[in-house]
């Protein structure tokens, strides 16, 4: 997993890198704020829904910790969207809609699939992968006066200890690391749409 974050996850996605930098607009923040709120500001998400498939006592103990860390990084992402006012005007902004609608649709259905371990996988790269999420939402909370709580979410190493517990048997290990995968992957496609929109934005 912590392989798998370091090349899959957005820690050094380029456009993570510019929001997080002394320099980054105000307008590209808020619209960083903006998407992730519509993938992950709605009750239940990703790690609720995982919690409702766990199996182990373990894989539950650490879901059910890591929801509640996450109902105050929902609540942050409220209060920066609340504060930093509408949606950026950008070129394109149906088809934005779209993809981001997509993104939320294949989030849930990985956070709900029935595959033993994939939930929890992508509950897991969610809580890794957040960390560096976290920092955008730090830079746009700073710029906008706002006092971010400090992150609450599981340490990485309680979170490998359950990928420790969780991938005994192959099946498992192959569908947790599937959903950590593709959790991933949306991550990274939403930092690209808001590459896409920040970029459309200059030209126009």
């Amino acid at each position: 997993m912590g392989a798998l974050a370091a090349s899959d996850g957005v820690a050094a996605h380029p456009h993570l890198l510019r929001l997080t930098g002394p320099g980054a607009p105000a307008r590209d923040l808020a619209d960083a704020a903006h998407y992730l709120c519509l993938l992950h500001a709605r009750h239940p998400g990703v790690i609720d829904h995982a919690l409702e498939h766990a199996r182990q006592p373990a894989e539950r103990e650490w879901l059910e910790a890591a929801a509640e860390a996450f109902a105050e990084e929902r609540a942050l992402l409220v209060r920066i969207v609340a504060a930093a006012g509408p949606l950026p005007s950008t070129p394109g902004q149906a088809e934005s809609e779209a993809a981001a609608a997509a993104q939320r649709h294949a989030l849930d259905m990985l956070a709900q699939s029935d595959r033993t371990g994939t939930p929890s996988g992508a509950a897991l790269a969610l809580a890794v992968d957040w960390a560096a999420v976290r920092t955008v939402l730090d830079s746009a909370a700073a710029r906008l006066g706002i006092d971010a709580p400090p992150l609450a979410l599981p340490l990485a190493e309680e979170t490998m200890t359950i990928v420790d517990t969780l991938v005994r048997e192959a099946a498992v290990e192959r569908a947790l690391l599937f959903g950590a995968q593709q959790m991933f992957a949306q991550h990274r496609a939403l930092f690209d749409l808001l590459e896409a929109r920040a970029g459309a934005r200059e030209r126009h």
